[in-house]
């Protein structure tokens, strides 16, 4: 996912913030993470900023795939324990995972895997534009993918099974917005609405980015006040940048990872308002990149088992931290 939007909206001030992530993270520095000095030398800038919630504008012409990326690409499988045992064809579309008994029970909490491996074969499908309560844009895209061809759409598969794993055995009632099991889509008002209509208690919409070389590190969007045509969200506003400050904070801490170094100051966080997935969200709900697919560096964690399933830990973490408050 990338960012040309003139809708941008800078990250604020992370001093005013109540619990601001920046103080977190040196925490989690001092604690001796793994691979952050890599990351601090280069420092964060904001001024990076491009982005739509679909990829494939005509802004970024080198970063949607015309080909799905092959299974075998990057070490797709569920490996390192982190996949599910149950596959899409045993269980109806669009069914809920059944949750065990644990911390979470009671809660519910949609996975949102950005784009749909499927979704090249349907282009004026995903052409077609949709409301997203400020004005209209497409449906979807393909996402972006990794010089070498490994898939966004893969990848957020991938990593939305690992964390279905690790929160059902919290307790929680886990549902994905899709799961290869439809022909493309879901459309960017669909995947807000099934939030909505789940009662989630959290929303994450999983992405990984393809901005320029040389930008490294992930971020996570959260959605800012919007009251306009068929969105408001100003009774989500606090609650998701909750739920973003402690997915930000968990994502450094089990990954190593550090916050991007192109957008977001430095602070891991942007907020946005042309986003349709957080726009016509009434649920806490946020998008993580979970890092630049486009860089050779990023694209060799994006690419590993082993680090996507530390990412569907951090990630899953943060959801965990917020409902148990």
């Amino acid at each position: 996912m990338s960012y040309t939007g003139p809708d941008f909206d800078p990250p604020r001030n992370p001093r005013s913030r109540r619990r601001p992530l920046t103080v977190a993270v040196a925490a989690l520095v001092c604690g001796g993470l793994l691979g952050w000095g890599v990351y601090t030398a280069t420092g964060g800038t904001d001024d990076g900023g491009a982005g739509t919630e679909a990829k494939g504008s005509p802004s970024a012409p080198s970063r949607t795939p015309s080909q799905p990326a092959s299974p075998s690409a990057g070490n797709t499988g569920n490996t390192e324990g982190g996949g599910d045992e149950e596959s899409p064809a045993s269980r109806p579309p669009g069914a809920s995972a059944p949750a065990a008994t644990g911390p979470l029970k009671g809660k519910v909490v949609v996975i949102d895997p950005g784009h749909n491996p499927a979704n090249f074969r349907h282009t004026a499908e995903i052409n077609r534009q949709v409301d997203v309560g400020t004005h209209r844009k497409e449906c979807d895209t393909t996402g972006t993918s990794t010089n070498d061809g490994y898939a966004e759409a893969e990848f957020t598969l991938d990593v939305a099974h690992r964390m279905r794993a690790l929160l059902r055995k919290q307790g929680a009632t886990v549902k994905l917005t899709q799961d290869r099991d439809r022909p493309y889509g879901p459309c960017v008002d669909e995947r807000a609405r099934i939030g909505n209509e789940a009662k989630a208690d959290a929303v994450v919409s999983l992405h990984a980015d393809g901005s320029g070389s040389g930008n490294r590190g992930f971020h996570v969007i959260l959605p800012g006040a919007v009251n306009s045509g068929g969105a408001d969200t100003r009774a989500i506003v606090a609650p998701s940048r909750e739920l973003g400050e402690r997915v930000a904070g968990n994502f450094v801490r089990v990954t190593g990872t550090a916050p991007s170094n192109y957008i977001g100051g430095g602070t891991g966080l942007v907020t946005r308002k042309d986003l349709g997935g957080l726009n016509l969200s009434t649920v806490p709900k946020v998008f993580i990149e979970c890092g630049n697919m486009r860089d050779g560096k990023d694209a060799a964690l994006l690419t590993s088992g082993a680090w996507r399933q530390k990412a569907a830990q951090g990630i899953s973490e943060g959801i965990v931290s917020f409902l148990r408050g």
